[in-house]
């Protein structure tokens, strides 16, 4: 499949990214080489293989969860750039569509 700059401008557009116009060719390039290397996976049959996650056994471990007492709030809004009351200030970046 062909990824051309249009649909990289519209993907961008959509994840509010800024592409630049070699990048913009870059990328298409990239995208085109993923697409064809995943359409020459579907010619593998795999009708009756179970799905797995791992190939090797391995286990997620996680830790018991252990309540304890929270931060302070001064500890916890030491490296605040910016508060506001006793919380985070935080930019607003709602833009009218």
């Amino acid at each position: 499949m062909e990824i051309t700059k249009q649909d990289v401008e519209k993907v961008a557009l959509l994840a509010r990214l800024r592409v630049t116009e070699d990048e913009k060719a870059v990328f298409a390039t990239q995208l085109s080489q993923i697409l064809t290397h995943v359409a020459q996976l579907s010619q593998y049959e795999t009708a009756g293989i179970e799905p797995t996650t791992t190939v090797m056994g391995q286990v997620n471990v996680f830790r018991d969860d252990v309540v304890r007492p929270p931060l302070p709030v001064e500890k916890a809004l030491a490296n605040a750039p910016e508060r506001e009351g006793s919380g985070f200030e935080v930019p607003k970046i709602l833009e009218e569509r």
